[in-house]
């Protein structure tokens, strides 16, 4: 979060049936996942966002249904506990996190450098799932990670080294970060379509190539064919970059980056990784939409021609206001 003068939390205060065991661990684990840090046993804090708040309220009626009993309040400390030692709390948390991620990331490094010094290529499968588990928990931590913490920076530059000589060594990728290279390419992309994703499939139709073909597979792996690129998944041409979402990266690649499209990144950027970056007044209103649509329907094509309308309908907006 950029904001350090904000003092309001969302606090969650519960409490849950000795029995069964695998109850209490599940809350624990998600409680974990969203982020939140313990201030007292059972007291769990947030910093008070729209996002906080829609995971802690589902957190509070899945203890309830559990037999537990929660309470979820928005609050301000003033005495005892203070921000900072709250906010300490959070950096001290994201800071294990990132140690963690750099030190499995730099066991990836060492093999791969191993095997290059034994000419022993391709590279296993295996350290290709290993350096895609710690991009998606990267990505997963800087979700989570509010307050920046200081360990992000040295776990991001693993984690690209990591992806980086995946890459290299993975004959199948090629250059083409030119729009002349590009051109009548097939696109590659996972299934499941979001906000990155389908960002990405906009920006290619109306700045990179307007007659791409676009292909959506369940795999999170997948070596290309002669023809496409990949985007928004393992090892592709263009996806995620130490902090940067893969809408970001292929701005920044074909020199997109102007006017209203740098605030659509930013926009995307804050809703797809929850950090809060940019923290732009749009952003609210466009992830509630956006998380409208993923739970409506499953169906990518449907929340692809919503999605591409929202888009189409937010470019223009911006562009107008830019002239005002």
């Amino acid at each position: 979060m950029n904001n350090r003068d904000t003092h309001t939390w969302l606090i969650l205060i519960h409490q849950i049936p000795p029995k069964p065991d695998y109850f209490r661990v599940k809350i624990w684990r998600r409680l974990q996942k969203i982020g939140a840090v313990a201030v007292k046993q059972s007291v769990y804090v947030l910093p008070d966002t729209v996002q906080s708040f829609e995971d802690l309220h589902w957190i509070v009626k899945e203890i309830e249904g559990g037999g537990g009993t929660a309470s979820l309040s928005r609050s301000v400390f003033l005495e005892g506990l203070s921000n900072d030692h709250i906010e300490a709390l959070f950096t001290d948390a994201r800071n294990e996190d990132y140690r963690i991620i750099s030190q499995e990331g730099q066991g990836v490094l060492d093999r791969v450098s191993r095997l290059q010094s034994q000419q022993s290529l391709p590279l296993p499968t295996k350290l290709r799932k290993e350096s895609l588990r710690l991009q998606r928990r990267f990505d997963e931590i800087v979700a989570i990670d509010f307050f920046q913490a200081p360990g992000r920076k040295s776990a991001a530059k693993v984690v690209l080294e990591c992806k980086k000589l995946l890459v290299h060594n993975d004959t199948a990728v090629t250059s083409c970060r030119t729009l002349k290279n590009v051109k009548g390419k097939v696109w590659v992309t996972r299934q499941g379509l979001f906000i990155d994703r389908i960002g990405c499939i906009w920006l290619i139709r109306q700045f990179i190539d307007s007659s791409a073909q676009f292909k959506y597979i369940p795999e999170e792996t997948y070596p290309p064919l002669k023809n496409e690129i990949r985007f928004d998944m393992f090892a592709a041409e263009f996806t995620h970059q130490g902090d940067k979402c893969s809408f970001e990266v292929l701005v920044e690649a074909f020199s997109l980056d102007a006017g209203s499209l740098a605030v659509l990144a930013q926009i995307v950027h804050d809703i797809d990784l929850k950090d809060d970056k940019f923290s732009r007044p749009e952003t609210a209103g466009i992830r509630a939409v956006f998380s409208g649509i993923t739970r409506k329907t499953d169906d990518d094509q449907i929340r692809l021609l919503r999605g591409l309308a929202i888009f189409d309908e937010l470019y223009i907006s911006l562009n107008e206001s830019a002239q005002d």
